[in-house]
């Protein structure tokens, strides 16, 4: 990494070493608890910096938190892709708790790759679906492809 915190692709790691360099994911609170090949899953703790006026997770943060978990689940063959297109829909509000997102790539071909991510609370309850395309950008990453 460079002092200014951009990847120059030279030191090895792993992939959760790797994703805890995304600074706004972590300073959101957001934690990759794993990672496999075109698969992953993060969660949040849902603190009083992540509720909307209304009191409830502002849509950001589960944004974010859906975001990571797509990004490392596309980025598991360990070449760089980056979001280019990416929905959410939301179906139930909660204002605590640990929310999961879990990401599953259904496509990967060339220089797109798309997954989709699952957000549900701690009883399993679906909170909202997210999806993205990816854009391979042809550099390798510091880590093995996971297989």
């Amino acid at each position: 990494m460079e002092p200014n915190g951009v990847f120059n692709g030279t030191e090895k790691m792993d992939i959760k070493e790797f994703f805890k360099k995304d600074i706004f994911a972590a300073e959101a609170g957001v934690e990759l608890l794993e990672a496999g090949n075109g698969t992953a899953r993060a969660r949040m703790e849902i603190s009083p910096r992540h509720l909307n006026g209304g009191g409830v997770c502002q849509g950001g943060a589960i944004f974010t938190l859906a975001d990571l978990a797509f990004a490392a689940a596309v980025n598991s063959h360990a070449q760089l892709t980056y979001s280019i297109w990416a929905s959410i829909q939301f179906f139930k509000a909660e204002n605590r708790g640990y929310l999961y997102a879990d990401a599953k790539e259904i496509f990967n071909h060339g220089k797109l790759a798309t997954a989709e991510v699952r957000i549900t609370n701690e009883s399993g309850e679906l909170i909202a679906t997210f999806s993205s395309t990816g854009y391979h950008k042809g550099t390798p990453l510091p880590f093995d492809p996971i297989q």
